[in-house]
């Protein structure tokens, strides 16, 4: 018993890496460094806290049915294979918190994170994003639109008084806090006191609700309407906008900090390398108008979501 007691301690603090290190880590959690000012965790300078699994573990950000990203990513994970040559699993994830408590424990090694995410993710689980997809222009982003089915008496935003607004979760930037903080500011309109907030788990499943007159409106991201209408899940003639936000970085990808320098390079340049054209990746993401991945750093491009989390007052402390 007492063993196990001291081998349980042992991995913890083996985890937590720079727990005891006094070093500058800004809003980090307190087990990473920011020695480099770059907003994210710092590799670990002492080797022996590197990790160098057989199996790499990859999540794609829980938005839409994961049985389908699984097939969308599989190119992807075959290439990544092939430059890490490294067995590669995909992991289906059915919340944001799942996905981010999965990088924290050591479980996860790469992870595309939805936008309002990316912040908890680089904070409390030691996230280093890196890339972002884009059009072959180069172009990247979506916006954030409420939405509302024809015929619900809902014209403008002021209309939503007294009503449901669908949500999708808290950590969500285009499902909660975007709109949050545009409806406040904007409209002085607070959940609670002026709707009733209703949170739908998922980004599709709020889109399906109000297509099928579940809720009289609701807040997304539109790149995943974009998909969900091109696959037909619903019709362009279901829903209608009434307001549509600045545009905002999608999806970061990247890995945990503590991977094996090499093997953090190596999974860096299978994202650069990796060719669309023809591949499962390029069929499911030119729905959304994204085909190749973007080269970009989390402090100046996720600039604008932190501004709206102090603007909504929230903190990037770890539960």
């Amino acid at each position: 018993m007492a063993t196990a007691a001291v081998s349980a301690l042992t991995a913890l603090f083996a985890a937590g890496g720079a727990w005891a290190q006094d070093c500058p880590r800004g809003d980090l959690d307190k087990r990473y460094c920011d020695v480099d000012g770059d907003l994210v965790a710092d590799v670990p300078t002492d080797s022996s806290q590197w990790i160098d699994p057989d199996t790499l573990i990859f999540a794609y950000t829980p938005v839409e049915d994961p049985a389908v990203y699984k097939t969308a990513w599989a190119d992807f994970l075959d290439f990544l294979k092939e430059k890490t040559g490294k067995d590669v699993v995909f992991f289906p994830v059915q919340s944001n918190a799942a996905q981010i408590e999965a990088m924290r424990s050591g479980r996860l090694h790469i992870a595309g994170f939805n936008t309002g995410s990316n912040p908890l993710a680089v904070n409390c689980a030691g996230f280093r994003p890196f890339t972002i997809m884009a059009s072959k222009d180069g172009g990247f982003g979506y916006e954030m639109e409420i939405i509302t089915f024809p015929g619900s008496g809902i014209e403008k935003m002021e209309d939503i008084k007294g009503k449901q607004l669908a949500f999708s979760s808290e950590t969500s930037n285009s499902g909660y806090k975007a709109p949050s903080a545009i409806l406040k500011a904007d409209y002085d309109m607070i959940a609670g006191r002026d709707f009733e907030p209703v949170f739908s788990g998922k980004h599709d499943n709020t889109i399906l609700g109000v297509a099928n007159k579940d809720y009289p409106a609701g807040a997304i991201a539109n790149s995943v309407m974009a998909r969900m209408i091109e696959r037909d899940v619903i019709k362009a003639d279901q829903v209608k906008s009434i307001y549509k936000s600045q545009t905002f970085p999608t999806t970061g990808f990247g890995v945990v900090y503590n991977l094996k320098p090499e093997l953090q390079e190596q999974i860096k340049q299978a994202f650069f390398e990796f060719k669309w054209d023809g591949s499962s990746l390029q069929e499911e993401f030119k729905k959304s108008g994204e085909e190749q991945f973007l080269e970009m750093n989390y402090k100046d491009f996720w600039d604008v979501i932190r501004k709206i989390d102090a603007a909504n007052g929230v903190s990037y402390a770890c539960e």
